[in-house]
């Protein structure tokens, strides 16, 4: 999987460069066969609009957020975008600057005000952005842009107007929930964030929002917090962008990437600050793993496990085989934030530039590990995983600990397997074979890659001066083999008369059925899904 491909051109600088919508969808041109059985929607969020005015967004996150479309319907394929109309995104257009603080740039007071006037914006504090740049997925039948706030937006899958803001604080415990949600067959969604618990201490909640009710009222009305995790530190939650959930428990990996709450409290009360600023390593404390049981929901405080330092983003999947839990993860090793090389100042360089900064980040790698469910006293100081087909270790200390070692799946000095993605509807929380993700190659996005977590054999789709997007997996009706299905994924191509395009490939072995190009760039997106 290791992509020695170079990038001298950086051609990939265009991805990340300003777009403006489309009044209406745009007909692609179709180059091989798309199967007769894919029609529907797919859905992409991401930045589309880095500046406002004189004013730069200055971190890859914080670009104003861009719904993507691709229809398929009739063996025909049309592209559609628009912003959607969050308050900082309509606000930031009607003033011409940015106006609202974003994870990597701050607001400042309108320099139109007299100094009266901005004095005392300064010290009324920081608005929580809306900006749901980072994914769309449904709740019940409707459709939501997220990003990592208490703010979700409700917007049209067809037309792709925004609806309506939401504010989850008027619904749960929270202080926001991730981006990466799990949803079950009768359409259940459990998502997790922090949240204050006891005694001004922080904790994380995982969250339910049932099904569709039968008298079709919003079932976010009826959310409600299952579970309450402890944070390690009390008033320094880990960052949290995603958790593992089987078919009867949730994995909670809590990071040494901390929030600190009292920078981040300050920098509410005084402008200037943003959401990186209130990011700070942890370096002595490592990972901890966390289990809570789903029926009944409670937390397994007797389980403790802890492993060394990695940054965490993207779980891959989880599941129980024989007592033990298998957690598969995408993990960057340390206890450096990832995020810190994420600045669009740094991914906009020339690419010997990349590189140097690459080198100098934390290091991918995809990882497995195993926990084991039934503990006992005597096996002090032995290795608890008795699986055949891992290396992976769970040693007991004396202390009731229990520390862990992965195997490695995957790892590529400066080459990622990230933005994973599996058969979810059949694969999530069971026993598995295959992962498809997201190459990055020096945080670039070059290739698309299938992995066999079983083998560690890897399938390579890459083409020359071609920017993928994180693959979906669409199953073939009537499936029975897991990677019986097609990946969907956005291409740009900046030098081709058409540069951007749907890809369309064989899961199985990565080659192209078709792809569908339209003559328009189209920027960096970040997740979605696929509407049938």
């Amino acid at each position: 999987m290791v992509s020695r491909v170079e990038h001298p051109a950086a051609s990939y600088k265009k991805i990340f460069e300003s777009v403006e919508e489309l009044n209406e969808p745009i007909p692609a041109v179709i180059t091989g066969v798309i199967p007769s059985w894919l029609g529907g929607s797919l859905l992409r969020m991401g930045p589309g609009l880095f500046e406002v005015g004189d004013e730069h967004f200055q971190h890859l996150f914080d670009g104003q957020a861009l719904l993507h479309k691709f229809d398929l319907k009739n063996g025909q394929v049309t592209y559609y975008r628009k912003f959607i109309r969050t308050d900082a995104y309509v606000r930031a257009m009607t003033e011409n600057r940015v106006v609202i603080t974003e994870f990597g740039t701050a607001a400042y007071p309108d320099p139109c005000k007299n100094i009266f006037s901005r004095f005392f914006t300064y010290f009324r504090g920081i608005e929580v952005t809306d900006n749901c740049l980072v994914n769309v997925y449904p709740i019940g039948e409707d459709f939501y842009a997220v990003t990592e706030t208490n703010y979700i937006t409700k917007v049209d899958p067809d037309s792709l107007e925004t609806l309506k803001k939401v504010d989850l604080c008027k619904y749960l415990s929270v202080n926001g929930v991730t981006a990466h949600p799990h949803t079950e067959q009768d359409g259940t969604l459990y998502n997790i964030g922090n949240c204050f618990g006891k005694n001004m201490s922080l904790a994380y909640n995982i969250v339910k929002i049932p099904p569709v009710p039968k008298d079709k009222s919003d079932p976010i009305e009826k959310s409600q917090v299952l579970v309450q995790l402890p944070s390690s530190e009390r008033l320094k939650p880990s960052y949290v962008h995603s958790f593992g959930m089987t078919d009867n428990y949730f994995v909670f990996v809590e990071q040494p990437v901390k929030i600190n709450l009292l920078k981040f409290l300050s920098a509410w009360s005084f402008r200037g600050a943003t959401y990186m600023d209130c990011f700070e390593p942890n370096a002595s404390m490592g990972t901890w793993f966390h289990l809570a049981s789903k029926e009944p929901a409670g937390y397994l405080s007797s389980h403790k496990f802890r492993t060394s330092a990695f940054n965490l983003f993207h779980h891959i999947n989880a599941y129980e085989d024989e007592g033990f839990i298998v957690v598969d993860l995408c993990a960057w090793k340390g206890h450096e934030f990832v995020y810190n090389y994420l600045y669009l100042a740094n991914v906009k360089e020339e690419w010997e530039e990349v590189k140097k900064a690459a080198a100098r980040a934390p290091q991918p790698e995809v990882r497995r590990y195993v926990l084991p469910l039934d503990i006992h006293r005597e096996d002090q100081g032995k290795n608890l995983v008795s699986l055949s087909y891992t290396t992976a270790t769970a040693v007991l200390h004396s202390d009731g600990t229990i520390w862990l070692e992965p195997e490695v799946l995957f790892s590529g000095p400066r080459q990622a397997f990230e933005f994973p993605q599996i058969n979810y509807s059949k694969c999530c929380g069971k026993k598995y074979s295959f992962a498809y993700g997201l190459g990055l190659n020096h945080f670039i996005p070059d290739r698309i890659v299938k992995l066999n977590v079983q083998t560690k054999e890897t399938w390579v789709w890459q083409e020359e001066d071609s920017y993928p997007s994180e693959p979906l997996f669409v199953p073939s009706p009537g499936a029975t083999e897991e990677d019986d299905g097609v990946l969907l994924s956005i291409v740009v191509k900046p030098g081709a008369q058409r540069p951007g395009s749907l890809l369309v490939l064989d899961a199985r072995n990565l080659t192209e059925l078709a792809r569908a190009e339209v003559n328009t760039i189209i920027p960096i997106t970040l997740h979605g899904t696929y509407k049938p």
